[in-house]
């Protein structure tokens, strides 16, 4: 009898296991179940014409539609309400351990955005800084300041002059606002917030630094990317204040310059989503390297430091424009709740 059933019992582990094994294919170590079909973000000089103009025309749209539900009175349009909930939260998610993933949620509810309200039919493109700033010619060559099929070029010195009397706590520094972009799609938009915490009605404004691209070459992103832990790499990338000099994070909006430079209204750029794109682009890079670092997380969850941050960190956003989601949720972007990849 044992002869008998001993074949039977193989072959119904054997087809348990098959079962665990093609399950676990289908979901990451932490259960999130993965995306079949991934959404792809490109570089923004590998985009056809057509396809920046489709973009820019998106951003235009949101810039056109009017807010929905403001944290700030002074946000007029839907573009104005994600640079008016950056300025609202950016002393809560920058120089902490959820910098990067609250960035991560923001840019994707702001793809949502661009596809769901206006029709793009795209994924977020990414600026890889890293081709400008290795280059000989000067930064202010690179694609995404073209004024036809870019974003306009440098502010016009005489055109824009700071405010007196800013706080120095906004960190707003009047020689990174050069003048007004007076080319390109984004010459006349009114940019109705900053610089720093002011609520003054403005140009949109850019001061472009050859200086500080030294601090996005390729050089400059191996030393972050070779970081053996989460707790170095965020340091390392983020930069100033816990650095002595900008690392890519804050060197890349300080490459940008004006409203870019600033830590609080910086969204009023454009530019600052294609930035942000290719930060996160760098951690996904360094998250792939290990298998352990697709959910490592580490820091504190408040600057100054007071309690560490945990998988279970909110990720707080307002319901005008997306969910409140755990930082563990947006650890792997190519689970069913991301679902999309950079190439």
């Amino acid at each position: 009898m044992p002869l008998i059933r001993f074949p039977f019992v193989t072959f119904i582990l054997a087809i348990f296991f098959i079962s665990v094994f093609a399950a676990s294919e289908h979901v990451d170590q932490q259960g999130q179940k993965l995306c079949k079909n991934l959404h792809q973000r490109h570089e923004w000089r590998t985009l056809t014409d057509t396809q920046k103009a489709d973009y820019i025309k998106a951003v235009k749209c949101l810039q056109a539609h009017p807010a929905k539900d403001p944290v700030y009175p002074e946000s007029k349009t839907r573009f104005d309400e994600f640079q008016g909930w950056h300025v609202d939260q950016a002393d809560y998610v920058h120089l902490v351990g959820q910098f990067l993933g609250w960035h991560r949620h923001f840019l994707q509810l702001y793809e949502n955005a661009l596809r769901n309200e206006c029709g793009y039919e795209g994924y977020s493109p990414y600026w890889d800084w890293t081709q400008d700033a290795d280059s000989t010619s000067s930064i202010m060559g690179s694609p995404v300041f073209d004024p036809i099929t870019g974003f306009g070029g440098d502010g016009v010195p005489g055109t824009y002059v700071v405010p007196p009397n800013i706080p120095a706590d906004q960190l707003v520094f009047p020689e990174d606002f050069r003048g007004c972009v007076q080319d390109g799609p984004f010459a006349n938009y009114t940019v109705t917030l900053g610089p720093g915490k002011l609520k003054t009605t403005h140009c949109l404004t850019r001061g472009i630094s050859n200086e500080n691209a030294q601090y996005l070459t390729s050089k400059a992103l191996a030393n972050i990317t070779s970081q053996p832990t989460f707790a170095l790499f965020r340091v390392q990338l983020e930069g100033r204040p816990i650095t002595p000099t900008p690392r890519i994070h804050d060197g890349g909006h300080f490459a940008v310059g004006g409203e870019m430079s600033n830590f609080y209204s910086s969204p009023a750029d454009p530019l600052f989503f294609l930035h942000h794109a290719n930060i996160d682009r760098v951690w996904w890079n360094w998250q792939q390297m290990l298998p352990e670092r697709l959910y490592e997380i580490a820091g504190s969850s408040t600057y100054p430091p007071t309690v560490n941050v945990t998988l279970d960190q909110p990720l707080e956003m307002p319901k005008s424009f997306g969910e409140t989601v755990p930082l563990w949720k947006v650890m792997n972007i190519h689970s069913e709740y991301n679902c999309y990849t950079y190439v």
